[in-house]
């Protein structure tokens, strides 16, 4: 076999024709690598993400991690005013359209492109929560607890259930289920299709913010001082993290991570898996956080009723920067590619740089911001408290 082999390489040298196949070979494979690369499924799921911001913290791990680009000097594109309204959630941004809901019991879906508003839903009760859209449905809760399934095309609604207290969490999905958290301490698990109960799970006291999911896992950050994480298959506590005090921050989860912050101005870290804390961190004089945080591989950013925007290491939780706004920050944070977004209290929305803190740019709307940024297919959409939805992009 030996021999053979040594005969069959010898005569592949000398063949001209087998030569010149090979040299050409070797050609064609410079000029392929020449060539840029052909996008990973990873990266061709990323630029499919970029189109669409279609929760409240843009993706089921609650990240506020944006993956489309945004211009040096984000300009007012179009301006939507209801008026006398107010709005406190954060918009969902799917397939060209804007879907929003107002304290007056609106909800809105307005076209991307031209800030025209195409349909419009009018409830009883107004809507704090956050809408979320997927396969062509918007789901939102409303502030008595009735909790909608909408037309993302047409507005009507194809199904209600109903809960015993406020809904200022926004939905999440788990397979073919949908979830959200009440004030009447539960949190729910519907059939998306059906609105069928599939189960609820109570903890001691409200949730009031939006569950957080990883793998068949989900994370609730609730009024009672824990972070509980609970089974999504039983709809059971799996375990109970005390934090010692209230919050009503979504948790955000990169890696076997969980960071969020509460009510006594203290921000946690929480190896989810191990159910304990990795580190916390209060600053001097702080106060509540609200914001839900925002964090990539590096950093994780959030703000604070002392009127701060922090960024720290996510490994270890030291402070790398501080900025300071005139108001408030219960506006939570969102990071594309070298900046991060966030509203703030003073009428204000900021563009940080997420390594250093320092201010690249800024708009002042007027009304305050108690909403996030939604950011996907180069625009951003915010809206504030005195009945303005804003949309910024490259003119």
């Amino acid at each position: 076999m030996m021999r053979t082999g040594c005969v069959r390489i010898r005569w592949i040298l000398f063949s001209p024709v087998l030569f010149f196949l090979a040299v050409g070979f070797l050609i064609q494979a410079s000029l392929w690598a020449a060539k840029p690369p052909v996008p990973s499924t990873a990266a061709a799921s990323a630029a499919d993400k970029g189109k669409n911001w279609p929760q409240f913290r843009g993706n089921p791990l609650s990240t506020g991690l944006a993956h489309t680009t945004l211009p040096d000097n984000p300009q007012v594109l179009w301006k939507y005013e209801i008026k006398d309204g107010a709005f406190e959630g954060t918009a969902a941004i799917v397939d060209g359209m804007v879907y929003i809901g107002d304290l007056d019991g609106k909800v809105l879906a307005i076209d991307l492109e031209s800030g025209k508003a195409i349909w419009e839903f009018q409830n009883e009760d107004g809507f704090v929560a956050s809408p979320t859209v997927q396969n062509s449905r918007v789901f939102i809760g409303d502030i008595f607890g009735k909790f909608f399934c909408l037309n993302a095309k047409s507005g009507e609604v194809l199904w209600t259930h109903v809960a015993d207290g406020e809904i200022a969490s926004s939905a999440n999905f788990y397979q073919g289920n949908v979830l959200f958290g009440s004030q009447d301490t539960k949190l729910y698990c519907l059939n998306a299709e059906s609105g069928e109960l599939i189960w609820k799970h109570a903890i001691p006291d409200q949730i009031r913010c939006t569950p957080t999911v990883v793998q068949d896992r989900c994370f609730v950050a609730g009024c009672d001082g824990k972070l509980h994480i609970i089974d999504l298959v039983k709809g059971e506590a799996v375990a109970g993290v005390e934090i010692g005090a209230p919050t009503m921050s979504t948790p955000a989860v990169v890696g076997e991570s969980a960071y969020f912050g509460t009510e006594s101005g203290v921000f946690y870290s929480v190896d989810w898996q191990k159910g304990e804390i990795n580190w916390q961190f209060q600053a001097k004089g702080s106060r509540s956080i609200r914001s839900s945080a925002a964090a990539n591989d590096t950093v994780v950013v959030f703000g604070g009723q002392d009127r701060r925007v922090r960024g720290l290491d996510r490994s270890n939780g030291k402070e790398i920067w501080t900025f300071a706004t005139k108001q408030r920050v219960d506006s939570s944070p969102v990071i594309v590619d070298e900046r991060v977004f966030v509203g703030s209290s003073d009428g204000r929305i900021y563009a940080l740089n997420w390594q250093s803190g320092k201010k690249v740019w800024q708009y002042e709307a007027g009304g305050g911001f108690v909403g996030s940024p939604a950011i996907a297919d180069g625009r951003l959409v915010i809206a504030t408290d005195d009945g303005s939805v804003l949309c910024f992009g490259e003119k």
